[in-house]
C-alpha cells in the first residue's frame, strides 16, 4: 500500500463525513494569501476596540502593525529593552501605524525579545508572570545570554513554491543577517537545525518509518501514518485543510524517542512542576510537529491552566492571540460561520477572523455587546523563533509553509494558582499524587495548594469517599463500554474473516470446474481398437 492509499484511509478515520477534502480550492487560493504574509514588511499587528479613547472621541477602533525594519533595527542595537516596548516609546511619541482614531493601544503582542540579551530571570519576572505572551529569538541557534554576538541563520522554510519560497527566504535571512554579526555564538546549537529538515527527516534511519500520529477517529482513537509516507502527503496533497503530525507519544518508542536528543529545553521553561508526578501518569504535554503548508490549529487555550513554548525549527506559521478577557463565544466565532461553511484553521485566518473585526467594528458596544472589549494580535513566526504562549491566552495557528516543530506545556512557580486549581477538578487522583510530591520537594508550594483548597472549599478526591464511589462506578461503565466495543469489533473482524474465506474458497472451486470443463472439451479418450490401435473419441460437450 503506497502513501496515497495511506492518506486516504487516515483521512476517512480521521473526518469520515467529509467526503471531498478538496471541495474547497484552497490549494489554488491559498499560494497569493501566503505570498502577502511571507512578503509583507509588517509582521505584527494588533486589532483593539478602544471604548475609552481619551481624546473625547469615545469608542473607537485602533488598529497597529510593527514593521521588519523596526526589528532589524531593534536587533542590531545592543541595547536590553524588548522591540515591543521599543515601538511603544516610538508610538507614544507620535510616530504610530494605525488606521483609527488620534492615538495608539497602550499594549502591543507579542513582545519580541533576543535570547542573546534576556536572561530568564528578567523572563520570568518582566513576562511569564505578567502573563505577557513572547517571542525569542535564536534559542535553537544556541542564544543564550552568555552570548555577546549573534549569528546569521539560514532559514528552511518548507516548498510553497519557488517564486514564493525566494522571497520569503530573502526577507527572513535579512531579517538576522542586517541584524547580527557573523561570530558564532557560543551557545549549542540544537542538532534539530539539521536533523529536521524535510529533505534528511524522509530518509532519516531511526524516524522515516516510525508511526506518527496525525489525527483521531470520531472515538478519540489515534489515526497514525509513517513519517515517510506523511512526507510525502506533505508535498503532493492538494487538500484544503491537510492532515497534521502532532505527535505526543514519540517518547514512548524505541526510535523516535531520539527526537528528545534533538533539543533542549529552553532555560526559560525548565521549571516543570507537573514532572513530579513522572511521565507514566501525567497527561499529554510535548508535542513533535510537521505540518504541510494550510494545516493548523483551531482556536483554543492550553489545557489544566498550564503555559507553553512552541519553537519552529523550519518552515513559517501565522498566530493569533486573545487576551483571556475576550470571551468564548467571541473567539470561536461560531455564529459568524455561513451554512456549510468549515472551521479549520485555514478557514479561520482566511475567513471568519476577517468577519470577527468587521463585527467587533461595527458593534456599538455597551456592556452586553459580547464585542465591546475585542481584542486581537496577529504575528509571523520565523524559523528559529520560539512563541511564549501565557496560561489562558486563547491562540490559533497556521502553517503558511511547511514546517517542523516542537511545543510543550508546563507549570512554573508563575502559573501554578492556575494550574492548581484547574488539576485538582480536572485530574483528580493525579493532583493527589502530585501534592504528596509537593510537599516533599516544594513544601511552599504545597501550603499554597492547601490554601487555595480552603478558600475555595474544595475537598480533595482522596479525602472525599462520596467521591470516590462515583469514580469507581463511571470507571466500571467506562470500562464495560471499552469491552463491549472491542468485543463488537472483534465479532466483525471474525466476521469479515469468514466472509474472505468464503469467496476465496468459492473463487478457487469456480476456477477449478471452469479449468476442469475447457480441459475435458478439449481432451479426447483414448481407446484401443480390435487391431491394438490407438484411436482417439472427442466427447460431446454434453456427455
Amino acid at each position: 500500500m503506497g502513501w496515497e492509499e495511506k492518506a486516504a484511509k487516515a483521512k476517512k478515520g480521521h473526518r469520515p463525513s467529509l467526503k471531498n477534502w478538496e471541495r474547497d480550492g484552497l490549494a489554488q487560493t491559498f499560494p497569493p494569501y501566503a505570498e502577502a504574509l511571507l512578503t509583507s514588511s509588517q509582521p505584527y499587528s494588533s486589532f483593539k476596540i478602544d471604548n475609552d479613547g481619551g481624546d473625547g472621541k469615545g469608542r473607537r477602533v485602533v488598529e497597529r502593525t510593527m514593521s521588519l525594519e523596526f526589528v532589524r533595527e531593534a536587533l542590531r542595537s545592543s541595547g536590553r529593552s524588548s522591540i515591543i516596548q521599543r515601538q511603544r516609546n516610538k508610538n507614544n511619541s507620535g510616530n504610530s501605524h494605525r488606521r483609527h482614531g488620534g492615538g495608539c493601544c497602550e499594549d502591543m503582542y507579542p513582545v519580541v525579545l533576543d535570547a542573546n540579551l534576556t536572561s530568564p530571570k528578567e523572563f520570568h519576572e518582566r513576562y511569564e508572570a505578567k502573563c505577557i505572551p513572547v517571542v525569542i529569538r535564536n534559542i535553537p541557534y544556541g542564544g543564550s545570554t552568555s552570548n555577546s554576538n549573534l549569528q546569521a541563520n539560514n532559514h528552511d522554510n518548507g516548498d510553497l513554491g519557488d517564486d514564493v519560497m525566494e522571497e520569503e527566504k530573502k526577507d527572513c535571512d535579512s531579517i538576522v543577517s542586517q541584524a547580527c554579526n557573523s561570530q558564532q555564538p557560543n551557545g549549542k546549537e540544537w542538532p534539530a537545525v539539521r536533523r529536521w529538515k524535510l529533505d534528511v527527516l524522509s530518509v532519516d534511519p531511526q524516524l522515516s518509518e516510525r508511526p506518527l500520529k496525525c489525527g483521531e477517529d470520531d472515538d478519540g482513537y489515534t489515526i497514525r501514518m509513517k513519517l515517510r509516507h506523511f512526507l510525502q502527503y506533505l508535498r503532493h496533497n492538494r487538500d484544503d485543510s491537510p492532515l497534521y503530525i502532532f505527535d505526543a507519544t514519540f517518547d514512548k518508542d524505541k526510535y523516535a524517542k531520539r527526537i528528545l536528543e534533538d533539543y533542549t529545553v529552553p532555560e526559560y521553561f525548565n521549571e516543570d512542576l507537573l514532572g513530579l508526578v513522572g511521565e507514566r501518569r501525567r497527561p499529554p504535554y510535548r508535542w513533535f510537529l510537521v505540518g504541510p503548508c494550510r494545516s493548523g490549529t483551531t482556536v483554543h487555550i492550553d489545557p489544566l491552566g498550564t503555559s507553553a513554548w512552541n519553537t519552529l525549527v523550519h518552515g513559517v506559521k501565522r498566530w493569533v492571540l486573545f487576551p483571556p478577557h475576550v470571551s468564548k463565544s467571541v473567539v470561536k466565532g461560531r455564529k459568524l460561520i455561513l451554512p456549510g461553511e468549515d472551521d479549520e484553521a485555514i478557514h479561520y485566518f482566511t475567513t471568519i477572523l476577517p468577519r470577527m473585526k468587521r463585527r467587533a467594528a461595527a458593534s456599538a458596544g455597551g456592556k452586553d455587546d459580547p464585542y465591546a472589549d475585542f481584542e486581537c494580535h496577529e504575528f509571523t513566526q520565523y524559523a528559529g523563533e520560539t512563541v511564549f504562549v501565557p496560561h489562558g491566552w486563547w491562540h490559533a495557528v497556521l502553517n503558511v509553509t511547511h514546517t517542523v516543530g516542537i511545543t510543550q506545556n508546563y507549570c512554573s512557580r508563575r502559573n501554578f494558582d492556575e494550574v492548581w486549581t484547574r488539576t485538582r477538578s480536572g485530574r483528580k487522583k493525579m493532583s493527589c499524587s502530585w501534592r504528596r510530591r509537593l510537599s516533599e520537594k516544594h513544601p511552599d508550594l504545597a501550603r499554597r495548594a492547601a490554601e487555595l483548597n480552603r478558600r475555595d472549599g474544595f475537598v480533595m478526591w482522596e479525602d472525599d469517599p462520596e467521591e470516590q464511589a462515583e469514580w469507581r462506578k463511571k470507571k466500571a461503565a467506562k470500562e464495560q463500554k471499552r469491552r463491549e466495543k472491542s468485543e463488537r469489533k472483534k465479532k466483525e473482524r471474525e466476521e469479515s474473516k469468514k466472509r474472505k474465506q468464503s469467496r476465496t474458497s468459492s473463487s478457487k472451486k469456480e476456477k477449478w470446474g471452469e479449468h476442469r470443463t475447457t480441459e475435458r472439451r478439449k481432451e479426447g479418450t483414448a481407446e484401443d481398437d480390435d487391431d491394438g490401435d490407438v484411436v482417439m473419441r472427442e466427447f460431446s460437450p454434453d456427455c
